[in-house]
Parts: structure tokens; C-alpha cells; sequence
């Protein structure tokens, strides 16, 4: 208690020799210094000192905002003691804590961190200098800041972190060098844009996702990692939150996902199907060639139908705002499949398929069953099977990418 009295006193002097804007004016309020808080008592006096600090050392009007997620040690107490503003997030979550921190949040600009001491909230002024040069989103950087000994674990530091950014580097053409720093700021309103949902730990990653696939400007500047103050564990845990943070990364990007992974079984498959049908390849002297002709006749459906799930995946995002409007060339391509043309095409395939497998039959009731026309019976049969599955899967899409279309439609009248 003396540590925290001593503390409030230093800021209510610092307070009184730089006049704040009224809490009311949000107009005259650059930067919010937003920190997610969950029974953080040991190091949220430190946190929220460092941040006034900054405030006044620099002349910038601004505020220090806690968003408190339940606490019950008394650290929002000790915030608004110390002069900080404290908003009370019922819904559990770091995302959840952030998104209704930014909503709350009467700067212009939000620089967000880890109410744990890991942070220096007393050394802003890099991403400070870069949203006021234009910047929608900057990032810290970790790697090339510095992280101090025991900051880090090295599970992290050398494989969840590393191997995390290159995905996301990866799927979504980013220049991010850290994509899971936990010191960044934002344009309030660029944020907003971006229509955040998430209410754990992947916040982190759809910040940088969404903001990536906005073409929003993004910069990476510095920072240092320190061992955080608490003598508890972190809430975070490695392989649960690794894991959804993986897993957001794959869903918010279906081609990786689903359309290039479909795309290398139908490769394979047609290959398969080619070279054993063809009789090009014999395993087993022929006695394996039948099986694996089935066989590659069910990569191709499954290799089809996770490219048609792509699709679907792909447009049921848009209309949700997960994701933002594809190219006008690929959507111009995907309003030609209307479920008229589903039908005509399915059914034409079905068609074609019936055929195939009454001659499949015909054929094989006419043949010694070991001659080669009972070969080619059964390649008949097993290539009408495939045919047939993959029409009636052309159907069923189309007629969902229509009702998906037409709630794209409703959305867009009701804007």
C-alpha cells in the first residue's frame, strides 16, 4: 500500500502541472493507451504510471484506459486511483476486453498492451510517430526490439511465434515480422473498419489478418520484451491458444485450407485414374490396379468437394464481413454459377453417368468374366460412379451458392 500511495502521489503531481482535456472531450484526445486487465494487482500501478508518464513527458492529450475482465484482486481500484479510466467488460476474453475497450476509447489513436510490466508504456513514441505519419496499424516487434532474459519461453520464442508469423506471412501476403505482439497501436476508426469479433486470444491474429486484407498501411517498429511482474502464471496457454490461433489463420484463409489441398488430390487423382486405367501402370501385376482405380476415384470426390467447400467457405465469409470482397474477376466468375446452370450441368453429368453404368452392366453380363472386356467394364463402371457423385455434387453447391448469394444481395439493399 505505501508503494501505491507513493505512486498516486507522483501522478497527481504530475497531473497538476499539465491540464488534461476534460474525460467528456473526446475531441481533443489523441492517444488512448488501452491495457486488457484480469487480476493484474501487482503489476497494473506500474503499467498505468509508465503510460501517464508517457503522456505527460510528451504533451500528448490523451488517457489510459483499462478494460477490466472480471477482476477481483482490486485492480481497477488501483487504476482509477492512479488516474486511469476504467471500463468494466462482462464478457470474458482478451478480444472480447479490446474490442470493447476500442469502442470505449475517446483518442484518436489506441496503442494497446499487456497490463503485466512486459511492456515499457514509458516508450511509445515510435508508434506514436508512425500513426501520426499515416499509419493504420502499427506493430511491435519483438525480434528486433530485444527480448530480455526469461521474457520469452523458449517453446515460444523459437517455435509457436516464428512459425505462426510465417503462416500468416504466408497465407495473407504480410510483411509482419511478429504477428502475435502484444504492443501495437491503431487508428480507432481503422480498427473499427474492421469490423473485429473475435473474443479470445485470436484477436491478436484477426487484427492483423483483417487489417492486411483491407490494404490497410502497415509498420513494424522495435520494441523490447521484458519478464512480465507477476508472480502467478500467465493466462496464456501455449498449445490451447497456439492451437485457435491455427486455427484462425486456416479459416480465415479457405485457399489454403481447402482449395490448394484440393486442388494437389484432384492432381493426383486424375493421375491415378489416367495411368491405371490407360494400362500404363499394373501394380501387382493387375491384381492392385481395380482396387486403386476406386481408390483414386474417391481422392478425385474428395479433392472436388473440398474445392467446392472453398468456394462456399470463401462467400459465406464475405457475407458475414469475415472476410472482404473478392477480386471483381473471381466474383464476376462465381456469379456465373447460378443454380440454373448447377442443374443443367449435375444433371447432364448424372446423365452421362447412367449411361456409362448401363454399359458397364451390358458389358459385363456379355464377357467371360476374365477377359479384358471385364476390365473394361469395371473401368467403365468405376469412372460412371465417380461421374455420377461428382454431378450431383455440382448441383448441391450451386443451389447453396445461390442462397448464399441471395443473403450477399439482402445485405447489400439493406446498405
Amino acid at each position: 500500500m505505501h508503494k501505491i500511495a507513493t505512486v498516486t502521489a507522483s501522478v497527481r503531481a504530475t497531473s497538476r502541472r499539465r491540464a488534461r482535456p476534460a474525460a467528456g472531450d473526446a475531441a481533443e484526445l489523441e492517444v488512448t493507451i488501452l491495457m486488457p486487465c484480469l487480476d493484474e494487482a501487482e503489476t497494473i500501478a506500474t503499467c498505468v504510471t509508465k503510460a501517464l508518464g508517457f503522456l505527460d513527458r510528451t504533451g500528448i492529450h490523451g488517457e489510459v484506459l483499462i478494460a477490466d475482465n472480471g477482476s477481483v484482486d482490486g485492480s481497477p481500484e488501483i487504476a482509477e486511483r492512479l488516474g486511469a479510466r476504467v471500463i468494466h467488460v462482462p464478457t470474458r476474453g482478451y478480444g472480447a476486453a479490446l474490442i470493447s475497450g476500442i469502442e470505449a476509447a475517446k483518442g484518436r489513436y489506441v496503442i494497446m498492451g499487456d497490463a503485466d510490466d512486459s511492456y515499457d508504456f514509458s516508450a511509445l513514441d515510435d508508434l506514436v510517430r508512425e500513426l501520426r505519419g499515416g499509419a493504420d496499424l502499427v506493430m511491435g516487434n519483438r525480434f528486433k526490439g530485444g527480448i530480455r532474459p526469461g521474457a520469452m519461453p523458449a517453446l515460444h520464442r523459437y517455435v509457436g511465434n516464428p512459425v505462426l508469423s510465417f503462416v500468416g506471412r504466408l497465407f495473407f501476403r504480410s510483411e509482419i515480422g511478429d504477428f502475435h505482439c502484444g504492443l501495437r497501436g491503431f487508428r480507432r476508426k481503422s480498427a473499427q473498419d474492421l469490423d473485429l469479433r473475435t473474443t479470445g486470444m485470436e484477436f491478436a491474429s484477426e487484427l492483423v489478418v483483417k487489417a492486411s486484407l483491407a490494404k490497410q498501411r502497415i509498420v513494424e517498429v522495435p520494441i523490447v520484451l521484458h519478464p512480465d511482474g507477476r508472480s502467478r502464471p500467465p493466462h496464456l496457454r501455449s498449445w490451447r491458444d497456439g492451437w485457435r490461433h491455427l486455427r484462425f489463420l486456416l479459416l480465415f484463409s479457405p485457399r489454403w485450407l481447402l482449395f490448394y489441398p484440393g486442388l494437389a488430390l484432384v492432381a493426383i487423382a486424375a493421375t491415378l485414374m489416367a495411368v491405371l486405367a490407360t494400362g500404363l501402370w499394373s501394380p501387382g501385376h493387375g491384381r492392385l490396379a481395380e482396387g486403386l482405380l476406386v481408390g483414386a476415384g474417391g481422392l478425385m470426390i474428395v479433392g472436388v468437394q473440398a474445392v467446392q467447400f472453398s468456394l462456399l467457405a470463401r462467400v459465406f465469409a464475405e457475407t458475414q464481413r469475415l472476410l472482404p470482397p473478392m477480386r471483381r474477376r473471381v466474383s464476376g466468375l462465381v456469379d456465373r454459377i447460378t443454380m440454373e446452370i448447377g442443374l443443367i450441368g449435375g444433371s447432364l453429368m448424372v446423365l452421362c453417368a447412367a449411361i456409362g453404368l448401363i454399359l458397364s452392366l451390358l458389358l459385363s453380363r456379355s464377357s467371360d468374366p476374365h477377359a479384358d472386356v471385364a476390365t473394361v467394364a469395371f473401368r467403365l463402371g468405376t469412372f460412371s460412379v465417380v461421374l455420377g457423385v461428382l454431378g450431383l455434387q455440382f448441383v448441391l453447391g450451386a443451389t447453396f451458392l445461390s442462397l448464399l448469394r441471395l443473403h450477399r444481395l439482402g445485405d447489400a439493399a439493406s446498405r
